[in-house]
């Protein structure tokens, strides 16, 4: 839900009745995870997606059916070879998604005003659903923030309340979304419910050393994807607003001086395009020591193997140089600013996801690396789907 945060805010301050539907667990290939979704208000409007179009039309109905019965539902979609066009998944997968009405005086409704706009200021909180359980729990919800206060509760529980507020406390310090198992009670034992937790956590860092065309290209990129991305070079007549409209930040100082002061975590992206031995040695020497997910330096390969060899003088180890992607980005044949930006993302979203960066057509590798990392529940081989129906909670199932 907090994926289309912004539009679902912007309802609820202006009152609106809608119903949501949310994808709550995944199996096989689908095009959208856990979290992804779909809303639809009482005058028919949609926003978002739950499956990039193959089930869009029947979850649609289902929330138009949810905004006039006022029932929170669990349905699931997969494929069958006769029902796969109409309302399956055709790239054979199987989605479990949760709809849930959202009425003007809900009982939620502040719960996840809390969560939503806190996603709209980068803020980082947790909003934690039933996605699986009584019909009572069925949908209610519990908005964790950072400091481990919470909002709203899930009616006469107070031992699942602060369970799952620990629980998804955990979830969000780490940054995921996830869903666990949970007893009514607070325990382990006989788990009885479901609970997704979805987590809103500040936009990673992307940092970018050196203000040259090419940077002002991957900033325009880095901005796309969702980083909050910094420029950073120690020559101010190249390092300003005008040339990087589109940065967040633009500093000027020594790229090393700047990168030991500044914050890095295990989501922050370094994108070193200085390629000049003064700036690159000391700051990939302060970069390859610290959290990141992404290191990549911009030059040829002869430039590579000198810079290397200086790296290795001043003492980083073999396991510090293996960090570096250098030359940076993806064999496209980039040659363009804008060309060579795509290059260095596509390399960059293949390293936080596991992809191989060769052509979808000459693999045999799974389309979607994380699915199973993101996966709330696990559908065995006899949960696969065949022909839809619902069962006591609305769910489609074999």
């Amino acid at each position: 839900m907090l994926d289309i945060a912004d539009e679902l805010n912007r309802w609820l301050e202006e009152g609106r009745d809608f119903a949501v539907a949310t994808v709550v667990a995944v199996s096989g290939s689908a095009p959208r995870g856990p979290g992804a979704a779909l809303a639809v208000d009482a005058d028919g409007t949609a926003i978002g997606s739950v499956s990039g179009g193959c089930v869009e039309g029947a979850v649609y109905d289902l929330c138009t059916r949810a905004l006039t019965d006022g029932k929170a539902v669990r349905e699931r979609f997969g494929y069958s070879d006769e029902d796969a066009f109409a309302v399956g998944l055709t790239c054979g997968g199987v989605l479990d998604i949760l709809v849930t009405p959202v009425p003007a005086d809900g009982p939620d409704r502040k719960v996840l005003q809390t969560a939503l706009s806190a996603a709209v200021r980068g803020e980082a909180a947790a909003l934690a659903r039933v996605v699986r359980g009584s019909a009572e729990l069925l949908g209610r919800a519990l908005t964790v923030r950072h400091d481990g206060s919470c909002e709203g509760e899930f009616g006469g529980h107070p031992d699942l309340d602060r369970a799952v507020a620990d629980k998804a406390r955990s979830l969000l310090d780490a940054g995921r979304t996830g869903a666990f198992d949970i007893a009514q009670d607070g325990s382990r034992c006989e788990p009885d419910v479901t609970v997704l937790v979805e987590s809103s956590v500040p936009p990673p860092r992307m940092l970018v050393f050196g203000a040259i065309d090419f940077a002002a290209a991957l900033v325009r990129v880095g901005r796309f994807l969702g980083y909050h991305v910094t420029v950073c070079d120690a020559r101010p007549v190249f390092a300003t607003r005008t040339r990087f409209p589109e940065a967040d930040d633009i500093v000027v100082d020594w790229p090393h001086r700047y990168l030991q002061r500044t914050r890095t975590d295990d989501r922050t992206v370094v994108c070193v395009l200085t390629h000049d031995a003064k700036f690159d040695v000391p700051l990939l020497e302060t970069a390859l020591r610290l959290p990141a997910a992404y290191i990549g330096a911009m030059g040829s390969r002869r430039t590579h193997e000198e810079r290397d060899r200086r790296l290795r003088d001043i003492g980083l180890t073999e396991v510090e140089l293996t960090r570096l992607r250098s030359p940076i980005g993806l064999d496209l044949g980039a040659r363009t600013p804008e060309e060579t930006a795509l290059s260095i993302a596509a390399e960059i979203v293949a390293a936080r996801h596991g992809g191989t960066g060769l052509p979808l057509s000459d693999s045999h590798t799974p389309i979607h690396h994380d699915t199973d990392a993101h996966r709330p529940e696990v559908i065995s081989a006899s949960d696969r789907v065949t022909r839809p129906r619902a069962d006591r909670q609305g769910a489609r199932t074999p």
